[in-house]
């Protein structure tokens, strides 16, 4: 295995990994928001937001990738393909873990506006909170990019 190889594996667990997160987040949230709306139609437009907020890490991640693609050459030592998996860690298992939690989160406060929607614009907060880590990731991702 090459650095260019390494660095290829890196940038693709980035992808798969946020990804993931947001596709089993995405599952969860939108499951949960089905059932409020198939109760309330009227409710749909306060639910999908929050169904939708986990989705970004996946972005993240998508971004992480295309920017990492930037610092490829095949002829990459060793170090350098590891400087590039370094680079990507941070969106890596922070994008992964952050789409699982922001999910949790959103499907309780889907469940919540089941019950009380005027409280749907103040529980958006507890999800964008989780969202914050996964924003943090992506800038030390793209200053380490930088750096390479």
């Amino acid at each position: 295995m090459n650095g260019f190889a390494v660095a290829i594996l890196g940038l693709a667990l980035c992808m798969i990994l946020c990804g993931s997160g947001s596709a089993l987040a995405l599952f969860k949230t939108g499951s949960a928001a089905s059932g409020v709306v198939s109760e309330d139609p009227k409710k749909f437009s306060k639910v999908f937001v929050l169904a939708v907020l986990p989705a970004t890490q996946g972005i993240y991640g998508f971004v992480v990738g295309l920017m990492g693609m930037s610092s490829l050459t095949v002829e990459m030592t060793m170090g350098q393909g590891f400087a590039v998996v370094m680079a990507a860690l941070p969106m890596t298992i922070v994008g992964f873990i952050s789409a699982y939690f922001q999910g949790r989160t959103s499907v309780s406060a889907i469940q919540a506006v089941a019950k009380e929607d005027s409280v749907s614009g103040k529980l958006m907060l507890f999800p964008a909170m989780v969202e914050t880590y996964a924003i943090l990731s992506l800038v030390i991702s793209i200053m380490l990019f930088g750096s390479l």
